[in-house]
């Protein structure tokens, strides 16, 4: 395991992982600009107070309230946009350090699409949900054991479907979940920590790469 984690953090500082981490953030923010451009021409176009300064103060409230928002979505939705391209990431830890290894085979686009967004969802429902939990002074520790959860599920069987069908990539998660989900409290921890929960998807995906070729391994 720990072997796996500092594999994937050599990994995660070669050039194929900076421009994804690039790709993802820029879209990401290309997002973020275009939401805020929207709703500032939305909020001018049907808010019309007889005071000047009324007008102005709900834009900058507005303004403000998206600021916040977006950082609170910055990391899920980064994740999103950066797994329209973890396969890439798979095939190149398979390449640099398994070169004997039967190479994995690409998710269909649509897939990995789909696999995006439902784990944004599902990331994003379980924060919101965990969110007021902060409040009671277990909220880090319950978040954090859920997004292990989340991510070890998630990701290990990303990496493992592009060996194996879903339901073989589900038997063997469930068979390793102690593995896994002691795995993912690390890439979990990550998540709430600012900016550092930006490279989150791109670790966790060399993480689990090297995990699974592990659990493999000892399956044989």
């Amino acid at each position: 395991m720990l072997k796996s984690a500092f594999r994937a953090l050599g990994d995660l500082f070669s050039p194929e992982f900076r421009s994804v981490l690039f790709k993802a953030l820029g879209l990401t923010i290309a997002l973020f600009i275009a939401v805020l451009i929207i709703a500032e021409m939305l909020i001018a176009s049907f808010t019309h107070f007889s005071w000047p300064w009324a007008d102005r103060l709900v834009e900058v409230g507005t303004g403000l309230a998206l600021l916040v928002a977006f950082f609170f979505l910055m990391s899920p939705v980064t994740a999103a946009f950066a797994g329209l391209f973890l396969d890439q990431i798979a095939e190149r830890v398979e390449e640099r350090h398994y070169p004997l290894d039967p190479r994995g085979t690409a998710l269909p686009a649509s897939r990995a699409i789909l696999i995006s967004i439902q784990f944004f969802i599902v990331v994003l429902v379980v924060n919101l949900a965990v969110l007021p939990m902060v409040f009671f002074g277990v909220g880090a520790f319950v978040l954090v054991a859920a997004n292990a959860y989340l991510i070890g599920r998630e990701y290990f069987e990303m990496v493992a479907m592009r060996h194996m069908p879903l339901e073989e990539a589900r038997m063997l998660r469930k068979e390793n979940s102690p593995t896994v989900f002691i795995a993912a409290l690390l890439p979990a921890f990550m998540t709430i920590v600012p900016f550092l929960n930006l490279a989150v998807p791109l670790f966790s995906t060399a993480y689990f790469t090297h995990l699974f070729k592990s659990v493999q391994a000892s399956s044989a």
